[in-house]
């Protein structure tokens, strides 16, 4: 109890320099909490958008789809997966999905497509089509007066083929039987831009693109959107247990690429972190240095009544912690309303950030625990590396000397 008297009291004698230091200490704080906030949340909300727009958390498919996907490797009787994964409280919705590689073509012109089946109410409550629409609307699983189902279509497709809204495109791929697939349909939407991710694609209803592929009561893919995203491979290996007969992938694995590019883009933004910190403290190493040398009588005095070397260090390394520590928690009083407010609302960029693949106009930060106490245990780290340094300069001072220096 004594050492903290002590350590307190030293603090306190110094104010301007102990007022110095702590002022580095807590900008140095602050902006590591904005900035440790900034990569969280972009982080985090590139994984939303992109699980959200692409993946959902957890896929279900025949085996050896992903790798090798052909048109007959299909999930047969879906309904009753769906039923499953309805009565499943851990599941926020899912969507039934079948892909097939087609050519589109209009009176005049033909390109590429890639033609996604999709059960249209599940994919609007699961995925961000619906909000990716850029003309027309959502369309609905029915015919049209004249006999024809809508299509939403990708903008690049409608640039290629000179086609808009209301006008017929013809697909042409093959059937899951072998057998040539071909029909028209009404353009019914248009998805995204000429840079888009959708813009070579062509969405149908589930049941018009089965009919299309002669895939009856068959899906390729099933996408799953949970409540709690941090539960992707616990439920996915669940599910595997209950459907050994599907492969069932968190979108960790299905996406592997996008998810490595992310932990190595975090990796080295914990990396940055530190490396503001040590920047901050090699101020305050050399502030407490020179503490330790202004100090060198007191040290031998100490030394002549029979205070040990180990206790003078130990004394510095107090005094450090204790004024990292108030800093800190300032630090943290300071940094919390700003934080809630970057969460909640964010702000909008001048140019779109590519954040591990997926480019973000807006920014929100990341309120939790963990952006307080990652920089928090850093700091904290780094005030007992550098106290060590300068309790070994106090510990080493001899009485003698110190006498003369005074």
């Amino acid at each position: 109890m004594l050492l903290f008297k002590l350590a307190f009291r030293n603090i306190f004698r110094q104010r301007r320099r102990s007022l110095l230091t702590a002022m580095s200490l807590i900008g140095g704080y602050v902006l590591s909490v904005f900035s440790f906030s900034m990569s969280e949340g972009s982080y985090n909300n590139a994984i939303t958008f992109f699980v959200q727009d692409h993946t959902g958390h957890i896929q279900i498919h025949k085996e050896d789809y992903l790798q090798r996907p052909k048109i007959h490797k299909s999930i047969p009787r879906p309904d009753e997966l769906s039923a499953i994964l309805d009565a499943n409280e851990r599941v926020a919705s899912h969507t039934l999905r079948v892909f097939a590689p087609s050519i589109a073509y209009s009176d005049t012109d033909n390109t590429p497509a890639q033609v996604i089946g999709v059960d249209l109410a599940r994919e609007r409550a699961t995925s961000t089509l619906a909000a990716k629409i850029s003309a027309g609307a959502y369309i609905g699983p029915e015919l049209d007066g004249e006999g024809y189902y809508s299509a939403m279509i990708g903008a690049g497709i409608a640039n290629n083929l000179n086609i808009g809204l209301g006008d017929e495109l013809i697909l042409i791929s093959q059937g899951a039987d072998g057998s040539i697939a071909n029909d028209i349909y009404r353009v019914g939407a248009i998805v995204g831009d000429r840079s888009s991710a959708d813009r070579s694609t062509v969405y149908l209803p589930l049941v018009a693109s089965q009919e299309f592929l002669s895939l009856p009561d068959a899906v390729h893919e099933v996408s799953i959107l949970l409540k709690d995203d941090g539960l992707a491979r616990e439920e996915a290996a669940r599910l595997q247990e209950l459907l050994p007969e599907f492969t069932v992938d968190p979108w960790q694995v299905v996406e592997a690429t996008f998810y490595q590019s992310m932990q190595t883009d975090k990796q080295g933004n914990v990396v940055f972190l530190g490396i503001i910190i040590f920047i901050v403290f090699v101020g305050v190493l050399n502030t407490v240095l020179m503490s330790v040398l202004e100090r060198t009588r007191e040290f031998g005095v100490l030394k002549a009544i029979g205070s040990r070397p180990a206790k003078l260090a130990l004394m510095i390394t107090v005094e450090t912690i204790m004024l990292t520590s108030i800093s800190v928690l300032i630090g943290v009083m300071l940094s919390a309303p700003l934080i809630l407010w970057f969460s909640l609302a964010g702000f909008a960029l001048p140019e779109p950030m590519d954040v591990g693949g997926v480019l973000m106009s807006h920014l929100t930060g990341e309120l939790s625990l963990y952006v307080f106490a990652v920089p928090m245990f850093l700091i904290l780290g780094f005030a007992i590396l550098i106290s060590i340094p300068a309790g070994i300069r106090a510990a080493l001072n001899s009485p003698k000397e110190a006498m003369r220096s005074h």
